[in-house]
């Protein structure tokens, strides 16, 4: 992080998560740490654009090395990746009960959401002698914002 006049700015409580998380498997470099901080707080998943957006101008990492540290973000099982609608790949912060969720993707406003309570049941239904690495189910319609909106529109 750059120095301030007063000394070196303290890191973020989420960049200290995002430094964490990544050290069992590499080295956090800045551009690591800050991604993953963004992703972190994120209440939805980021397209690249979204992400580059949530930096300062003076701060933002260059597209090739985003497009690389979400990729080694993605390997180490730190992000994962969701195909949206519009073909532009949205990422979200990996937890540890990442594994088999839905995800939401609004019609509306174009955002996906993790839909972590969300189990899907043919996980847990597979014949004998299938293990499954990997599920995406996508769910379409409008999210909580813009289902309150065409409802609060409808009332007028």
């Amino acid at each position: 992080m750059p120095p301030s006049p007063s000394g070196p700015i303290p890191p973020t409580v989420l960049e200290s998560q995002a430094s964490t998380r990544i050290e069992p498997f590499g080295r956090p470099t800045p551009a690591r740490v800050r991604v993953l901080a963004v992703l972190l707080a994120a209440p939805h998943a980021l397209s690249h654009a979204e992400i580059e957006a949530a930096f300062a101008p003076d701060e933002t990492p260059d597209r090739v090395t985003l497009y690389r540290v979400l990729d080694w973000l993605e390997t180490n099982g730190l992000v994962h990746r969701i195909a949206s609608e519009d073909r532009a790949w949205r990422f979200n912060a990996s937890g540890p009960d990442n594994a088999g969720h839905a995800h939401f993707h609004c019609m509306h406003c174009g955002q996906v959401f993790c839909l972590h309570a969300l189990q899907p049941a043919f996980a847990f239904a597979l014949p004998p002698g299938y293990e499954l690495e990997r599920a995406e189910l996508r769910l379409q319609g409008r999210c909580p914002t813009c289902a309150g909106m065409k409802l609060a529109a409808s009332a007028v």
